[in-house]
C-alpha cells in the first residue's frame, strides 16, 4: 500500500481474482469498487476482463465508472431514500433508455447534457454487439 497507487492495487486485485475464479471454479464473485483509482483506457480494459470473467462465473460488480457499468449484462441501480427516522436502500433493474440516462449521470452529474447522453450511448454500443 505504501508503494502502489490505488489504480495499481485495483489492477493487481482484478488479475488475482480473475485467475482464482477460473482456477477454482467459483460460482459467484462480488467485486466492490475493484476499479477504484482507474479511468479511461484502463477502465475499459478492466471492463473487458470482467466481461470475459462473466462468461464462466456470476459476477456482481459495484462500480462508479461508466466504462465498467456499460459492459454489464444487467445494470442495477442502487440508491437510498430517507424519511425522518430511517434510511432505505433500493435496487432497480435498468432498461435500455434508463441505462443511457444512468450512464450519462455517471458521466456528468444530475444535470444531463446531450453530450453525456451521446457518450453513454457510445459506451454501450460495443457491448451490445457482443
Amino acid at each position: 500500500a505504501k508503494v502502489a497507487s490505488g489504480g495499481e492495487r485495483s489492477r493487481v486485485m482484478l488479475a488475482l481474482k480473475a485467475t482464482l475464479a477460473s482456477k477454482y471454479l467459483i460460482p459467484t464473485l462480488i467485486l466492490d469498487e475493484i476499479d477504484a483509482g482507474v479511468s479511461g483506457e484502463v477502465a475499459l480494459k478492466m471492463a473487458e476482463i470482467m466481461k470475459e470473467m462473466s462468461g464462466s462465473v456470476q459476477l456482481i460488480t459495484v462500480t462508479h465508472l461508466p466504462q465498467v457499468a456499460a459492459a454489464a449484462n444487467t445494470h442495477l441501480k442502487v440508491f437510498k431514500t430517507t424519511d425522518k427516522h430511517s434510511t432505505f436502500t433500493h435496487l432497480s433493474t435498468l432498461k435500455d433508455g434508463e441505462r443511457i440516462s444512468e450512464l450519462a449521470e455517471m458521466l456528468s452529474g444530475k444535470s444531463l447534457t446531450e453530450a453525456a447522453k451521446a457518450n453513454a450511448e457510445a459506451l454501450l454500443k460495443p457491448w451490445n454487439k457482443k
